[in-house]
């Protein structure tokens, strides 16, 4: 194996030095664990063609998830009942949006203002089975799948070779990249309910070749200027490995594929020459460290997203699909069942969400919006904003073990909201209604798995695509069919 190099003394070909994390970022490269990047483009470069599947059918170029990790309350952002009792109804005052007679509450005012950029699913609903806590839930909205060992809490093991691939991984693999750059970035926090940390988030069964890019910035949660201290240093060459070098090895492979036709045979149909040209343009070609490096935004831009975890966590999104990665998931900078910042508000509801939560949603999430239509990129961008489940109508109400005081909200996974827009998404749209207590869908119901089919549809990918698992057993994408109304 040809060996790119993270240390001094490793310019070997030594099938035992395999490219770990640390090495290939040394040298400007992705986040995958023991493959190098040539190896990485090969594995995705496997895709199937699927014929055209009616409306919004492959316009999508790329997605970013905002993921609210720790279920946020429909009723306090974006589905107000104001006419319902006290022990119901938001303590926020309903507002007028961009769309007449479709109100939020007064916690987003920014987004109230370009609500006609984006279609609203308010009838996301799904049963639980073992899923009324976050990490089973997450594990289905991630991945499309529930799993056997769910304890009654709802909790799941931690990560395994044998999980369900997270839908970016299938994506990444099924539409490979057509850019030198990282294909599936996760920031700027794992997945996670306690000790089970990463759940769902990675490639599973179909190998770390697919597994995400993890950019997680040093500091603590609570620390809203860590993503000015992503490192580009990381992304660049070390001073004693130069452009030159690399391309040195590049004619060595040639030779040795001119010593050895029977090998070229044999590995033909791999396009190694192909693939070694992609990972050594990702290496050189500095974009990835380009595209991580926010201080070349203008101030006004940066202080339009917020100055916070979260808002410049969605404008680096933007940065990477402008720079040509396919998927970007952010998820929410507080971990579930946590306090400060977290949406898993069991207790002092109306303080965490007008001061802490919901501001930073509000301006990061309308600023993605606004940003990615001016620059034209929303026809082509799809963005995703949900959480695992919603919260219960009634204020105080225990529905999963949890002890909730008067001013907070239990787990609801039977009727919650969804925002969804770009790459063929009516703009404008209310989709679903909720019924007077916003505790059941009153029409249209949208499951979790159908919001991902509607994802990979948008992609031209088809949801029953097969893929096979490590027992080489056939599995769906998704068992989902999209919701085809969310499409002008």
């Amino acid at each position: 194996m040809i060996r790119i190099p993270g240390e001094l003394a490793k310019d070997l070909c030594d099938n035992h030095l395999g490219v770990s994390r640390r090495d290939v970022l040394r040298v400007g490269g992705s986040s995958m664990l023991g493959l190098t990047l040539g190896g990485m483009f090969e594995l995705q470069a496997k895709s199937k063609d699927h014929k055209p599947g009616g409306p919004g059918w492959g316009k999508a170029k790329s997605v970013i998830l905002c993921y609210l990790q720790g279920g946020p309350s429909h009723i306090d952002l974006w589905d107000p009942k104001p006419e319902t009792a006290a022990n119901v109804r938001s303590v926020f005052k309903p507002i007028q949006t961009k769309l007449p007679g479709v109100h939020f509450t007064e916690l987003l005012p920014k987004l109230a203002q370009v609500n006609d950029k984006f279609t609203m699913i308010r009838s996301m609903s799904y049963t639980p089975n073992g899923l009324f806590n976050h990490t089973a839930a997450i594990y289905q909205m991630m991945t499309g799948y529930t799993t056997d060992k769910v304890s009654p809490s709802g909790q799941l093991e931690p990560p395994s070779p044998k999980d369900f691939p997270n839908f970016g991984s299938n994506i990444t693999r099924l539409k490979p990249q057509e850019e030198p750059m990282l294909p599936f970035v996760m920031l700027p926090r794992p997945l996670q309910e306690s000790n089970v940390v990463g759940k769902g988030g990675t490639a599973g069964f179909l190998g770390k070749a697919y597994d995400p890019y993890y950019l997680y910035p040093p500091g603590g949660d609570m620390d809203m200027g860590k993503m000015d201290k992503i490192s580009i240093d990381d992304l660049k060459m070390r001073p004693e490995v130069f452009s030159k070098r690399l391309r040195r090895r590049a004619r060595l492979r040639d030779a040795i594929n001119e010593a050895a036709p029977e090998l070229d045979e044999a590995v033909a149909k791999f396009n190694l020459n192909e693939y070694y040209d992609q990972a050594l343009n990702l290496i050189v070609s500095g974009r990835a460290r380009n595209a991580f490096d926010l201080a070349q935004e203008k101030d006004a831009t940066r202080d339009m997203y917020g100055r916070n975890t979260f808002g410049q966590s969605c404008l680096l999104a933007r940065r990477l699909v402008e720079a040509g990665t396919r998927v970007v998931e952010i998820v929410w900078p507080k971990v579930a069942n946590s306090d400060n910042h977290s949406w898993d508000v069991h207790k002092g509801l109306e303080a965490r969400m007008k001061n802490q939560s919901a501001p930073m949603l509000d301006s990061g999430l309308s600023a993605l919006f606004k940003d990615l239509d001016e620059r034209g990129m929303l026809d082509s961008t799809m963005v995703v904003c949900v959480g695992e489940f919603g919260r219960s109508p009634q204020k105080g109400l225990s529905t999963s073990g949890n002890s909730n005081d008067a001013n907070g909200r239990d787990h609801w996974p039977y009727c919650y909201t969804a925002v969804v827009g770009g790459a063929g998404i009516k703009r404008g749209q209310v989709y679903g209604k909720s019924d007077k207590t916003a505790s059941a869908p009153d029409e249209k119901p949208v499951h979790p798995t159908q919001l991902l089919a509607n994802i990979y549809h948008s992609f031209g990918i088809a949801p029953d695509t097969i893929v096979y698992n490590h027992l080489n057993q056939p599995r769906e994408l998704v068992k989902a069919e999209p919701v085809h109304g969310l499409y002008a």
